[in-house]
């Protein structure tokens, strides 16, 4: 049932850059009303709670919200003293929640009894999952006076310049009140009726699974004839998947939010996979920073494999030699993922399923979990960035390096494209493969955005014949209408971009390799992650490791070559092609399915901090995979760099060779 106020007795808390003033307040003072603090700003979400944290869920993670926060050079709250503070309220400065969703976080805020974040401002994912849960927010510190005296706050306060949507989860206190009252019949979204406009092909598949009806389940009749930008929906949709670090999340959050109306919606439609933490015996981890967690680690596993007993729903769990089936967005594209569908997944790079013509994209544990149950989540409309692919890529540029190429555009950046769906179109997708596709729709995210999404074509009909056996041809509808208005458009010639690389720190710090001043020496070179390790990559990677082989170059001593395969479909193949075979005689190691050294789990990772990675993945942020430094560039640079010893494109390596038999 929907509140009109709500009444907060329990204390605040300040989280201020004097870790003395926040320790005398753990202790149970409260800061003096005319005592200035200097609030902290910009706390992320590894200070609400650390990395290690999101392999625990449930009522565990009242233990840890804030263990991360460093005040004056001090961490100053220890495991549990939230709790124990009695705390309702938290209050903080300018951009709280950066670094984006955690909702281990979150959740463990509010295990901790946390219900109110007051801040001068928020990160926008943060605040779009502190809804999802029923934690309120707000950038008033005026409400800290009435709130001080024990007066009731009206809901108005909290719900004014949202969507209705947004508004109606405010109000009921959260999704799964929300979903409650949909149940009961207490609520309901109106569908949005906007006249008949020219609309992009997000905008087409949106209007198409919009829920006809207010109650979960099956939609009662036909969606809005169309949608616009903005316009707050729930969306029917057709695949919702999640790995083994949210799945026990989301299930702890459907327990305790839907404890007696959680029933499963068409859970043939729901995946589960285990990827993450295949190689969790060689995770580079410390146990002294958290006495246990490689058996917390571990225990996911258990979770994962009852919960889906439990519910009916397949796992991708292990390979024949305990290695993950395969990535989640690998196995998703290549076996799931239609042209015109809805699929979800508790990653941002869910995404990568764009490339078929699918709006795509990440959810949170909360959203996840409520859609398990409803089959829908909620999504505002987002506007469309038009990305105009002209000309041709030359030979020996591929999709990495084009995205790397758009990172340098200067128009793109500054989160100028957060939350829009970036749409590919342009003769040069006539030369991309599928696989390359998905590379340009996995790291939509890298610019801020939510999605990317290319129209099916031919070409994606060839994929889904060879790969599924199917006969597809697009239907006509799947495109954008040529009068449909897009936020931006971006012109794109596809004939002057040359190979790339990201230095170290951040995909945004993308270059041309020809720019770089100086020759950078190599330890390790990896091809693998959801971004490099699909079958078109890892054949990227086999045309330099043929030509080594022909030319007799082998790998310097000191440098190792990763290849990690996206799934076992992308093994088997590689098998059977010989690349597996080539590799091993190159000198590569070559590793089982599993996202591995991109996100620290596993082989490939630095162990010191002078170590230089090149690498396929599709992020590069310190301390991603090790403590060593991090660039990014495509399978094919990633493996002549290997073979060259420092970083370099495979026309550098080849030309490299001819002017050594020129000059011999």
């Amino acid at each position: 049932m929907a509140m009109d106020c709500i009444k907060l007795p329990g204390r605040v808390l300040f989280l201020t850059e004097d870790p003395a003033g926040i320790q005398r307040q753990l202790r149970g003072e409260t800061l003096p009303a005319g005592e200035r603090v200097a609030l902290r700003n910009d706390v992320s979400v590894d200070e609400i709670a650390p990395p290690w944290v999101c392999y625990y869920f449930g009522e565990r993670l009242a233990d840890f919200p804030y263990l991360g926060l460093r005040c004056g050079g001090r961490f100053p709250v220890a495991e549990g003293a939230v709790t124990r503070g009695g705390f309702q309220v938290v209050v903080a400065g300018e951009g709280y929640g950066a670094g984006g969703p955690r909702e281990a976080a979150l959740f463990a805020e509010y295990g901790a009894g946390i219900r109110l974040i007051v801040a001068k401002s928020f990160d926008p994912s943060y605040l779009e999952h502190c809804h999802a849960i029923g934690m309120l927010t707000s950038t008033d510190p005026g409400i800290l006076e009435p709130l001080g005296r024990g007066e009731p706050l009206p809901l108005d306060g909290f719900t004014r310049g949202h969507d209705p949507l947004t508004a109606e989860l405010i109000r009921h206190g959260g999704l799964f009140a929300y979903t409650r009252a949909r149940q009961d019949g207490s609520a309901a979204l109106p569908l949005p009726a906007p006249a008949d406009r020219p609309m992009t092909l997000v905008e087409k598949i949106l209007a198409r699974h919009a829920r006809g009806t207010p109650a979960p389940g099956p939609a009662s009749g036909p969606g809005p004839a169309a949608v616009a930008p903005g316009n707050a929906l729930l969306v029917r949709t057709d695949w919702r998947y999640s790995h083994e670090t949210i799945t026990n999340l989301a299930g702890a959050m459907l327990r305790r939010g839907l404890p007696e109306g959680g029933r499963f919606h068409e859970p043939g439609r729901i995946l589960v996979f285990r990827d993450h933490l295949t190689f969790i015996g060689r995770f580079q981890i410390h146990e002294g920073d958290q006495p246990g967690f490689l058996e917390v680690a571990r225990r996911l596993k258990t979770f994962q494999d009852r919960f889906c007993a439990d519910h009916g729903v397949r796992l991708h769990g292990e390979g024949p030699d305990g290695a993950a089936e395969g990535i989640s967005h690998v196995i998703m594209a290549d076996r799931y993922v239609l042209p015109g569908q809805v699929v979800v997944g508790t990653d941002p790079h869910a995404c990568h399923g764009g490339a078929l013509g699918a709006l795509a994209f990440g959810v949170g544990a909360a959203a996840i979990a409520n859609a398990w149950v409803t089959g829908d989540v909620p999504l505002r409309v987002p506007p469309t960035c038009l990305v105009r692919l002209r000309g041709r890529l030359k030979p020996g540029v591929h999709a990495k390096d084009l995205v790397l190429h758009l990172l340098t555009r200067a128009d793109l950046r500054g989160g100028r494209l957060a939350g829009q769906v970036l749409e590919y179109q342009g003769e040069a997708l006539a030369g991309i493969s599928t696989d390359e596709r998905a590379t340009l729709t996995n790291m939509a995210p890298v610019f801020g955005a939510l999605a990317g999404i290319i129209a099916p074509d031919p070409e994606t009909s060839r994929f889904l014949r060879e790969r599924r056996g199917l006969e597809l041809a697009p239907e006509p509808w799947l495109r954008s209408d040529p009068e449909a208005a897009f936020a931006e458009v971006l012109e794109v010639d596809c004939g002057a971009v040359e190979p790339m690389v990201a230095a170290p720190g951040d995909p945004g710090n993308a270059v041309p390799l020809s720019a770089l001043a100086e020759p950078v020496p190599v330890d390790i070179a990896y091809v693998g992650t959801c971004s490099g390790g699909k079958r078109d990559d890892i054949e990227r990677a086999y045309e330099v490791v043929r030509w080594a082989l022909e030319h007799q170059r082998m790998l310097p001593l000191r440098v190792q070559l990763f290849i990690q395969l996206g799934s076992e479909d992308v093994r088997r193949h590689a098998r059977e092609q010989g690349w597996i075979s080539a590799f091993e005689e190159a000198g590569a190691r070559v590793l089982s399915p599993g996202c591995g050294a991109c996100i620290n789990a596993g082989p490939g990772v630095s162990i010191r901090p002078s170590q230089v990675t090149i690498g396929a993945f599709n992020r590069n942020f310190p301390g991603r995979s090790g403590p060593g430094h991090v660039w990014l560039a495509s399978p094919a640079t990633v493996v002549a760099s290997a073979f060259g010893g420092r970083i370099c494109s495979f026309g550098d390596l080849q030309a490299g060779e001819r002017v050594a038999t020129l000059g011999g």
